[in-house]
């Protein structure tokens, strides 16, 4: 699959993606929207009703005490006639600044014996009498209900709150009519004065600075000054409108896994691709790096027919030296690509021994120095670890020094002479064995990358430094599957520095 093709899928559901969330997001912040507008809807119907309960419990309270005041004032007047007993009520207004008198007429009565229905008389003069008992009735009413009306107005808010409202009842009244607008949840109500300062309030009642309460007037009647607030606050508010909207949190959730699992593909697409370039590179690498030795081996081959050579025992050792050193040239790069079988499987298969790191490294150095020195550069060593006993594979450890050292020299600047340093300490219950060489560094990008397999770091050139980009990520392999570490330290132009961290073995 073309790169391109695959940043065309990614940028097209990446794309559908977004809008779907945003989607999704919008409709859940719609929802909270709304069920946040209900809920106050709720409430205020609610406490308007409670409020309007409250004020009818008390014109009934006034009625039944002027009913009650009235019925001990009424006088016993004869048979057939009618009392009119006048009082004086006086109504100051809301803002306090007019007062105003009023007359009430207070109206008692009884009908006649001879008078009443089923006795001697006649019946228009019954009826007549039954429709002046009625008037007197209504008469009677209307000036009983101005008396309570005008009692309420000038008294009423003048008594204290907590005396014209029982707060039990309040409790039970908020109650019935929050599950009547469908709020059966939890609920705190305190009662404030005018200046908010808190008169009676239910118990637990603490709410946060951030929460919502809701409020309404008690007695919207009474003069400004003297109006009281009803607060109402919900603890459990947030619960009961998250649990109102949860059946679209798996929706989002499911959405944002595959989200994921579309970033996750597309990452392992670019990786695969990535992979099968560097190996069509790994290819186009092994195919010159056989080409060279086969074919002078091809040559010394022909040349070998020749008569003449044969007679001519200097030329016939000079062929036979160059097939030899370009046998071992092919066979080395046979090796390193039958290293490549070694990274499908789990573990490699080793030999292991205990030996001493030092003596190793030692070999190794002697054996590299001649092609340091032909080189013009020079190595040095330090290993003066004591003790240092491991267990490795001495194959595979010899040539993750090798391939270190091999490295230095591949990667040393033309402008300055290479230079190898080689040294060992003993840190805690680990030998450390540090490598270092002076040659064009590593970029910073770069070193996170060294040790994958086919990575090679770029040089502008991809033939001027031979190689499959194999060689660390198996110098990485072996050091893992001998339960070691390795780190690399690189600063550009100046050098790099390996680190392998080995467990120490008893003798």
């Amino acid at each position: 699959m073309k790169k391109s093709t695959i940043w065309l899928l990614a940028i097209i559901m990446a794309l559908t993606f977004s809008v779907l969330l945003y989607m999704q997001m919008s409709y859940i912040e719609n929802m909270v929207k709304m069920r946040n507008e209900q809920f106050s809807e709720a409430v205020k119907r609610s406490l308007y009703a409670v409020s309007t309960q409250l004020e009818q419990d008390e014109t009934k309270r006034y009625l039944a005490e002027d009913i009650e005041e009235n019925q001990k004032r009424l006088l016993t007047i004869e048979l057939g006639s009618t009392a009119i007993v006048s009082q004086q009520k006086t109504y100051v207004s809301p803002d306090g600044s007019s007062i105003s008198t009023f007359n009430i007429q207070e109206y008692t009565f009884s009908l006649p014996e001879k008078k009443r229905p089923g006795s001697s008389g006649s019946i228009s003069s019954t009826y007549k009498d039954m429709q002046e008992v009625l008037k007197n009735q209504y008469l009677y009413q209307k000036g009983l209900l101005e008396n309570v009306i005008l009692n309420i107005l000038s008294t009423a808010s003048n008594r204290p709150i907590l005396e014209r409202v029982d707060t039990e009842m309040l409790s039970q009244y908020l109650q019935a009519e929050l599950r009547n607008n469908g709020l059966n949840i939890p609920f705190q109500y305190a009662i404030l004065n005018p200046k908010s300062k808190i008169m009676y309030k239910s118990a637990g009642y603490n709410p946060e600075s951030n929460a919502t309460r809701y409020t309404i007037t008690l007695f919207p009647n009474d003069p400004s000054k003297r109006q009281n607030q009803l607060a109402v606050y919900f603890p459990t508010k947030k619960d009961y409108i998250f649990d109102s909207i949860q059946f679209s949190i798996p929706s989002f959730a499911f959405t944002l896994v595959l989200l994921v699992t579309f970033i996750f593909t597309i990452a392992k697409l670019f990786r695969q691709k990535k992979l099968t370039e560097m190996k069509n590179d790994f290819i186009n690498n092994m195919t010159h790096e056989f080409k060279t030795p086969i074919s002078t081996i091809s040559l010394a081959a022909q040349m070998l027919k020749d008569p003449s050579v044969a007679k001519s025992p200097d030329m016939f050792a000079h062929i036979s030296t160059v097939i030899n050193d370009e046998t071992k040239r092919l066979r080395f790069q046979v090796e390193k690509v039958l290293q490549m079988s070694m990274f499908e499987r789990q573990k490699t298969m080793m030999k292991l021994s205990i030996l001493d790191v030092n003596d190793l490294i030692a070999g190794v150095l002697s054996t590299f120095k001649l092609k340091v020195e032909q080189l013009g550069g020079s190595i040095d060593a330090d290993l003066d670890a004591d003790d240092a006993i491991v267990e490795v594979d001495e194959m595979h450890f010899t040539n993750v020094i090798f391939n270190l050292l091999d490295n230095a020299v591949k990667y040393a600047r033309e402008e300055a002479p290479l230079q190898l340093y080689v040294r060992t300490l003993i840190t805690g219950n680990k030998v450390v064995i540090e490598v270092k060489d002076n040659g064009i560094g590593i970029k910073k990008e770069d070193l996170k990358k060294i040790f994958e397999k086919f990575y090679r770091v770029s040089t502008g050139n991809v033939h001027n430094v031979k190689g499959f980009g194999l060689g660390l990520a198996y110098v990485h392999k072996i050091v893992t599957d001998l339960k070691g570490t390795i780190r690399a330290e690189s600063e550009l132009n100046k050098g790099t520095t390996f680190i392998i961290t080995l467990p120490l073995k008893n003798k």
